[in-house]
């Protein structure tokens, strides 16, 4: 049996006070974030550069969406390649950047030239391309439909001489597909492989080519006579990561990095096909 002194209960009673008080700070911290950011982006919005595939497949765009709806932010999406992005976002010309291009991703951050990188959703790419026929009668030219292993196929592709439409140089899929290329001991050259000036899918729809795209962009604007060939190796992963500029602090890109890779997030990641998201940290 003990009994608390005067003095051991003012301590006691400064100890819960202080531990309110952070608990306090720390409830709050996220929504006066918010309005600093709401403040700021009326008349400078947050630039958020994206990888063209992730707004064609609706992923950027539907979080940018989401993210204004629940925190009043306006961001203003700004298109390019990934690897074009990465450069304007070390350059301070973009507040963030969200990109599918994680070796080019890691070097900046390493090099100490853009920081804060989150992961926001995990999705794979897809090699498509022409098939004639339906059913087990169905044939694409270079008879790989179906094939499980990626470095295989891409051998068959060169092998068979068969077009095929190359991602726009410096695009997240360009990027992520050049170690599936050295993978099938390839270096795709002219005649038969030819570089997308503009939309890759399109182009090879158009002209009944092969290529690699997102499976996010591929279930949201693939069409005949296109049809999947090769998919499931480990190796087709992609990641997409978001990450913010040292030049320039929009009070909107830290909170857009925290709402993007938290559970809000995730749920719009969850609700896109051809995308999954993140695993929680």
């Amino acid at each position: 049996m003990f009994s608390l002194g005067s003095g051991d209960i003012r301590s006691a009673a400064m100890t819960i006070d202080r531990r309110s008080l952070l608990a306090l700070l720390a409830a709050s911290a996220v929504p006066a974030m918010a309005f600093a950011a709401q403040r700021k982006s009326l008349a400078d919005p947050m630039h958020l550069g994206a990888e063209q595939a992730l707004i064609d497949s609706g992923l950027a765009s539907q979080l940018q969406k989401a993210f204004g709806r629940d925190t009043g932010v306006a961001v203003q999406l700004m298109p390019g390649r990934s690897g074009s992005l990465l450069e304007a976002l070390e350059r301070g010309e973009l507040d963030a950047a969200m990109t599918n291009a994680p070796e080019q991703e890691t070097q900046l951050e390493k090099q100490g030239l853009a920081h804060d990188r989150r992961l926001i959703a995990v999705g794979d790419f897809v090699l498509v391309g022409p098939l004639e026929g339906a059913g087990k009668k169905a044939k694409d030219p270079a008879g790989i439909a179906g094939e499980r292993d990626i470095a295989a196929a891409l051998a068959k592709l060169a092998q068979a001489q068969v077009r095929f439409v190359g991602p726009v140089n410096g695009s997240g899929a360009h990027l992520g597909t050049l170690a599936l290329w050295r993978a099938a001991k390839v270096a795709p050259a002219a005649p038969w492989y030819v570089e997308s000036k503009g939309n890759a899918l399109e182009q090879a729809a158009s002209e009944g080519a092969y290529t690699l795209i997102e499976r996010g962009l591929w279930m949201s604007r693939g069409r005949k006579p296109l049809a999947l060939m090769v998919e499931g190796d480990p190796r087709m992963a992609t990641e997409v990561h978001v990450m913010r500029s040292f030049r320039v602090n929009h009070p909107a890109a830290k909170l857009f990095g925290q709402w993007v890779s938290g559970p809000q997030g995730r749920r719009v990641a969850a609700g896109l096909r051809g995308w999954r998201p993140a695993p929680p940290a």
